[in-house]
């Protein structure tokens, strides 16, 4: 049984060590496409990367600077929220999304957010999802070894403190799991989405027949609120609602 259990593990590594021999290569042949100006066969290897199921916002980033040089900007701002979702805080990624932008032909103007709001948003970036996992975990280890000390010292003043230490190390680890829970849901529980025609008319119903609202433009960053069907109700950032095809929205 170990001897099985041991072969199942060596195969694993093999597996793993060619798995991330692969990624390597694919990203290394598109950088190499990239640098040579072959925009189209860079994105062809990055793209096989994410189809592989490997993520990381360098690899968003290089994808959405390929789209970029490839004049597809929709694309190439879609890669590069993505990346922005994973590493909120890179400065080459926000100064890319912000020349994307510049191309965009809608100027929305966003209502103003919050600013415990927008502080929390931001204060929740500073570290990873695993990074807040980690700190959650150890402090509630913490927690526990403080609440042990309490439950098994004769001493008066160190029993005090230590049971007063272990709800703060607790309140600390509760945190911390907060933060990392929202973290995860910003990334991959959001409903943002880019505009992804070149021009399309939102509706105020979700039929053809709907009454025209105002039109959209491709590389518009729009927020799905609600879905019926092939159609899907979006918000933009200045209060607006409207009805369009899901055919003409590429998720974030």
């Amino acid at each position: 049984m170990k001897q099985l259990a041991g072969l199942i593990l060596i195969i694993l590594l093999i597996a793993q060590s060619a798995f991330t021999q692969d990624i390597y290569d694919l990203v290394k042949e598109g950088n190499e496409y990239y640098i040579n100006g072959e925009f189209e066969s860079a994105i062809d290897k990055y793209e096989a990367v994410l189809d592989s199921g490997y993520v990381s916002p360098e690899l968003y980033y290089n994808l959405g600077n390929a789209y970029f040089k490839s004049h597809k900007l929709t694309m190439a701002l879609v890669q590069y929220e993505r990346a922005l979702l994973l590493d909120p805080n890179d400065e080459e990624i926000i100064n890319n999304l912000a020349l994307a932008r510049q191309y965009v032909v809608d100027e929305i103007d966003a209502l103003p957010e919050l600013l415990i709001k927008k502080w929390y948003r931001t204060f929740i970036t500073i570290f990873t999802i695993d990074q807040w996992a980690y700190i959650s975990i150890s402090t509630f280890i913490f927690a526990l070894v403080l609440f042990l000390i309490y439950l098994f010292t004769r001493t008066i003043n160190l029993r005090r403190f230590s049971f007063w230490l272990a709800f703060v190390f607790l309140f600390l680890a509760f945190s911390t799991y907060v933060f990392s829970y929202h973290r995860k849901k910003n990334i991959y529980d959001h409903n943002f989405a880019i505009i992804l025609s070149p021009s399309v008319t939102i509706k105020g119903s979700p039929d053809n027949s709907g009454t025209d609202l105002f039109q959209l433009h491709e590389g518009t960053k729009v927020k799905i609120i609600d879905q019926m069907g092939e159609w899907k109700e979006i918000r933009l950032s200045d209060g607006n609602v409207g009805w369009l095809r899901d055919e003409n929205l590429i998720k974030i």
